[in-house]
C-alpha cells in the first residue's frame, strides 16, 4: 500500500522529479515539528517539558512512510544539531542529542518512531480511525522506551544523586500521558478523514 505523501507525489517517471519532491516534503515535515517544538510548557520537576513535536512526528510518520519519515526526523535532529533553534524552546547544538542530554533520547526516540509509524501505515493501518490509533500508540511506545532508557542515564547529573526507575517515570513518562494520548487521538482521526478526502477528490485512483 501507498502513504499519503506519495499518493499526492508527481507521477512522472524522472527520478529528479519525485526527488525534488521528497526534499520537499522533508523540508516541510522538519519545519513543522520545529514549529511545534515552541510549544514548549516547562515542569519544576523536571528537565523534560512538555511540547507539541510528537504529533508532529506521528503525522510525519504516517504521511510519508518509514524511509521519508525516519529520513525528515533526521534532517529535523540535524537542523537543530546545527545550530538553528528548533529543538524545545528555541534550544539548538549536538549537546542536546548527546548522551548527557535529559532531552537526546525523546529526540532520537522520534526517528525510530517516525520509521514505526510510517511502516505500519504502509500496511494500511492509517486508513482508519480504530488502526490509526494502533499505529500511533505503538509508535508513542517506542519512542517512550528510548527517551525513558536515555534518560535515566542523564537525570543524575539534574537530581544530584542516583535515581530509581520510578524517579525516571515521574521525571519522563507519567506527566505526558493525557497530553500525547490527546495528540495521538487527533493524529490518529486526521489521517483517516485525509484519505477520505483523497479519495474524494480522486475517485479514479481507487486510494
Amino acid at each position: 500500500m501507498s502513504t499519503l505523501a506519495w499518493e499526492l507525489a508527481p507521477t512522472s517517471p524522472r527520478s529528479a522529479a519525485r526527488a525534488g519532491f521528497q526534499v520537499a516534503c522533508a523540508v516541510a515535515g522538519s519545519l513543522m515539528i520545529a514549529g511545534l517544538a515552541q510549544i514548549a510548557i516547562p515542569l519544576p520537576f523536571t528537565p523534560v517539558p512538555i511540547t507539541g513535536q510528537t504529533l508532529g512526528v506521528l503525522l510525519v510518520g504516517a504521511a510519508f512512510g518509514p524511509a521519508l519519515g525516519a529520513a525528515t526526523l533526521g534532517l529535523y535532529l540535524l537542523e537543530g544539531g546545527i545550530g538553528l533553534p528548533f529543538f524545545a524552546d528555541a534550544s539548538s547544538g549536538w549537546a542536546v542529542l548527546g548522551l548527557a542530554s535529559a532531552t537526546g533520547g525523546y529526540l532520537w526516540g522520534f526517528v525510530a518512531a517516525a520509521a514505526l509509524v510510517g511502516w505500519l501505515a504502509r500496511q494500511g493501518w492509517d486508513r482508519s480511525f480504530r488502526s490509526a490509533i494502533g499505529a500511533m500508540l505503538l509508535g508513542e511506545v517506542v519512542l517512550y522506551t528510548v527517551g525513558l532508557v536515555w534518560l535515566h542515564r542523564a537525570l543524575p547529573a539534574f537530581t544530584g544523586g542516583p535515581v530509581t526507575v520510578q524517579d525516571t517515570l515521574v521525571a519522563g513518562l507519567y506527566p505526558y500521558v493525557i497530553g500525547d494520548m490527546i495528540k495521538l487521538l487527533l493524529a490518529a482521526g486526521l489521517l483517516p478523514g485525509a484519505w477520505r478526502l483523497l479519495r474524494g477528490l480522486r475517485p479514479d485512483r481507487g486510494v
